[in-house]
């Protein structure tokens, strides 16, 4: 079942943010925004925003963020249709369906799903053709990740075309169907277009082996992010809730009582070519509570086969969580350094099935990893070491581990029982000694609540966002140096409208919309930002053009253009009567030929 696409908007228009979120969580005005405690985890200091003029809001400390849709769905439990039939009934408003609502649910789940495997079909079938010379540089890049014909036909890999609309065009589906599978979206002529482009795409399947959404792989020279996987707007997909590869994993993992995590699509894939075949992975998220939950069905015990200094410290206090409330085992596998399960799985099948089978216990590995790093030469260094290895002996919850912890350390360190032990007590997580990061929550913007000063991009972004009228025509991909950020303006440029952009793209920019959304551009002047974007986008080109002509020796070539740059910057420095004077400059910019020397 679906629900008409003018009835989801009218609800969505008609609910009311800050009323609803209100019941879950005490909400303060601050300027044009809302700000509280996040509903959706525990914390002390306020990291919520609601932009209830957009009806938006964002979490900037676990990063929950949507509409009055989403934030039902999150906040009951329920699916798409749910959620819009809740909020449907709160505002009085009678909505109409696609189809007849007896037995909807399952109807609805078994429509998408198949839409989603013939889409994995044509990706399939495209990169398997070997007629076809569009997928010929992806085959070649499977092949040099040691990945060949039988692998891509196990796995179901395929390619996405460098096409707008191939797929669409293919499956020849509503538009609605199109955009609830997580497969397309409408461009602002109401056109269908794919949402995997010029994309290797691993199809990502739930534990009952049913396809529900994709991960896609940039080849190694294009542009844009590594990896985009299916949004989470989609309707039979959610992040934080799916593990890749489960639906092969199962049975080893079942068998064995152990699952294998790993950071992507082909670390799962190289785990299994070498006989680790109880290998899952979280797709573009880090592990979450839903994921826990999902891997107790199967197991007791957990290996996370990635660096403990990135995910797994970050995580340390939800895993002594998860171990405590779903009886789980987290364990670390000792990977080389630099290496991740991909590759070691390819070049030392059996080194890797070692470093699993010899994983240690997470604090244990943690803190030999402190110590085994430490300069242990000199007092000093010793007492460092000890210092930041008791800081996360500390954020065990349980007191018989901590102590045992102490006596392993006291005796690595030549230190006294007695002294780490103060250690534990004085520094604790919260030390200023313990080499963690601030909370920088504080530092100013919305409420105090913005976790980073924003560049000029995100602020052009934001106006673009919230004022677009004052500044659409002055903006072009060319001013945006981050690509996530030229990205953003893409989506907002080529869509025209915030929930639409904000579906199109991937996870990290729909976070930046979404962190945008919420913040106040009311103050923010349209000329200053053009003004001060075209400076830095101009100076940028200039220093590429010296570098050029440096290295080339040609400096006859390329000065007409740094001189006309240097120019522009000098005069952007002053203010303009009005932003019709900086069209040349914008319109130079936009149309320099990447290749040639001059224009």
């Amino acid at each position: 079942m679906a629900i008409v696409d003018d009835d989801v908007r009218r609800v969505r228009d008609e609910a009311d943010l800050v009323r609803l979120i209100t019941p879950h969580t005490q909400l303060k005005k601050v300027g044009r925004q809302w700000s509280g405690l996040c509903p959706f985890h525990n914390e002390k200091t306020p990291s919520f925003s609601v932009n209830q003029e957009k009806g938006v809001y964002y979490c900037f400390g676990c990063q929950a963020q949507g509409d009055a849709i989403e934030f039902v769905r999150q906040m009951e439990g329920l699916d798409f249709v749910g959620a819009v039939e809740v909020l449907a009934a709160r505002s009085g408003i009678t909505i109409r369906y696609t189809e007849r609502a007896e037995g909807r649910s399952r109807s609805r789940r078994k429509e998408l799903t198949e839409l989603v495997a013939r889409a994995a079909a044509f990706y399939h079938e495209r990169l398997m053709d070997q007629g076809g010379t569009d997928a010929r540089p992806a085959r070649d890049y499977l092949r040099s990740r040691g990945y060949d014909g039988e692998v891509a036909r196990t796995f179901s890999i395929g390619w996405a075309p460098d096409s707008w609309n191939a797929l669409s065009t293919h499956l020849k589906v509503s538009d609605e169907a199109l955009i609830a599978a997580g497969l397309g979206a409408l461009n602002r002529h109401g056109g269908q277009y794919d949402f995997f482009r010029a994309r290797i795409v691993f199809p990502i399947f739930d534990e009952r082996g049913e396809a529900v959404g994709f991960g896609g792989r940039k080849l190694p020279d294009a542009e844009g992010p590594k990896y985009k996987n299916t949004s989470d707007r989609a309707e039979i997909y959610s992040k934080s809730q799916i593990l890749y590869g489960l639906n092969w994993a199962k049975t080893e993992a079942g068998r064995m009582d152990e699952l294998v995590v790993c950071e992507g699509y082909t670390d799962v894939i190289g785990c299994h070519l070498a006989g680790v075949e109880r290998s899952v992975a979280t797709c573009g998220t880090a592990l979450t509570p839903d994921h826990a939950r999902k891997m107790a069905r199967f197991v007791k015990r957990v290996v996370l086969a990635f660096d403990a200094d990135g995910p797994g410290q970050a995580a340390a206090e939800r895993v002594y969580g998860w171990e405590s409330e779903f009886g789980l085992q987290f364990a670390v596998a000792d990977l080389p350094a630099g290496s991740d399960p991909g590759d070691l799985a390819r070049s030392d099948p059996e080194g890797m099935q070692r470093a699993i089978v010899e994983a240690r216990p997470y604090l244990e590995f943690r803190v030999d990893r402190v110590l085994e790093r430490a300069e242990m030469d000199s007092l000093e260094g010793r007492a460092r070491a000890a210092t930041e290895a008791m800081v996360l002996v500390a954020e065990h919850p349980e007191e018989l581990v901590r102590d045992q912890y102490v006596m392993r350390i006291a005796d690595r360190c030549l230190v006294s029982a007695d002294e780490v032990r103060r250690l534990a007590t004085a520094g604790g997580r919260n030390s200023p000694s313990s080499g963690q990061r601030p909370d920088v929550r504080s530092a100013g913007g919305l409420g105090g609540n913005i976790p980073e000063r924003l560049t000029i991009e995100h602020q052009a972004l934001r106006l673009l966002i919230h004022r677009p009228e004052d500044l659409s025509a002055w903006l072009a991909p060319a001013l945006f140096a981050d690509p996530v950020a030229e990205m953003a303006y893409r989506a907002l440029a080529e869509v025209g409208e915030f929930h639409g952009a904000r579906a199109t793209v991937d996870d990290e920019t729909a976070d930046l919309l979404g962190r945008l959304a919420v913040q106040d551009a009311s103050d923010d002047d349209p000329k200053g930002v053009v003004c001060r974007l075209l400076a830095l986008a101009a100076e940028r080109k200039a220093v590429e053009l010296e570098a050029r002509a440096r290295s080339s020796g040609d400096l006859a070539t390329y000065q007409p253009s740094i001189a006309f740059l240097r120019r522009s910057i000098i005069d952007l420095r002053e203010t303009m009567a009005d932003l019709d004077q900086v069209e040349p400059l914008l319109r130079w910019l936009i149309d320099y030929p990447e290749n040639d020397a001059d224009s």
